[in-house]
């Protein structure tokens, strides 16, 4: 009798999936996992591209007809989207880092709902700033 009891009491254990490249297309995370990916993604491109940044940087620096050689090439709707591309990028590590910090500070956010609420509020707030660059790097303003 008491190992029946037991198997009753018995929760249904997670079943974990290991998923090949194929199958991420047709794969259906849940939002906070999208988040999560979004975050190491954005964060591994903004790595890779710091040298180059810091290049870009020292170039604009170096005079003013250097700066003035970046600022038409910046001014090509092409390179816009590459750096609203890269906005959105850091906008949305930004905003994913802020709530992983958040998660780690109250942990009432770790839930089910608590982490798709907030998975919510990092692509609603990243995608609006990302908007308000957009605007400001087109000329709306």
């Amino acid at each position: 009798m008491g190992s029946s009891m037991a198997e009753v009491v018995k929760k249904e254990r997670p079943v974990y999936r290991n998923i090949g490249i194929g199958q991420i297309v047709s794969y259906r995370l849940p939002l906070a996992g999208i988040v999560s990916i979004l975050h190491r993604i954005s964060g591994a491109i903004l790595f890779l591209l710091l040298p180059f940044a810091l290049y870009l940087f020292e170039q604009s620096l170096t005079s003013e007809l250097s700066f003035d050689v970046l600022r038409s090439i910046a001014s090509n709707w092409f390179v816009k989207l590459v750096i609203l591309a890269l906005s959105w990028g850091f906008l949305q590590h930004f905003c994913a880092g802020v709530r992983h910090l958040r998660m780690d500070f109250n942990h009432d956010a770790v839930s089910k709902e608590g982490g798709k609420n907030s998975a919510v509020v990092v692509l609603v707030v990243s995608l609006v700033l990302t908007l308000a660059v957009a605007l400001k790097l087109f000329g709306a303003f």
